[in-house]
């Protein structure tokens, strides 16, 4: 075998995984009408820690991400999750993005850079997809 390489190397360096390659679909989207309430019972549903926040017309462009700790932090706060709307979570919040061809361990080092868990992949011509920090860290560290 002498001669062949690796592929996933490159010239003897170590080809560092993308997030396109980890990145999935969103299991559950939400449109910021929507309260927090009725988020709560999508993420449970989905057993998924998080929505993609996307617009309600065809296109379902991304906005943002809702996640649990957002749910319990507005329960912490004492607000009435029927009346509290996606898009008063998302006010003032940037969207957080990554382009597929990220390398894993720079697109981390966003996330703890941005302090959030889960990021959008966007610019890859279709739908968005996620990545959360644990998609990430299996990549680099394995299974557990």
């Amino acid at each position: 075998m002498s001669g062949s390489q690796d592929p996933g190397t490159t010239q003897g360096t170590v080809r560092q995984p993308t997030v396109a390659e980890v990145a999935r679909e969103p299991m559950t989207t939400v449109e910021t009408r929507a309260h927090l309430a009725a988020a709560a019972y999508l993420i449970k549903r989905s057993q998924d820690g998080a929505l993609v926040v996307v617009t309600d017309d065809a296109r379902r462009r991304a906005l943002g991400v809702v996640t649990d700790a957002d749910i319990s932090q507005a329960v912490a706060d004492g607000h009435d999750l029927e009346r509290r709307r996606i898009s008063d979570v998302l006010a003032g919040r940037d969207l957080v993005t990554v382009h597929p061809d990220t390398p894993v361990d720079v697109a981390l080092r966003q996330m703890i850079g941005a302090r959030v868990r889960h990021l959008v992949v966007a610019g890859d011509g279709g739908s968005d997809r996620i990545v959360d920090m644990t998609d990430l860290c299996r990549v680099l560290v394995g299974p557990a």
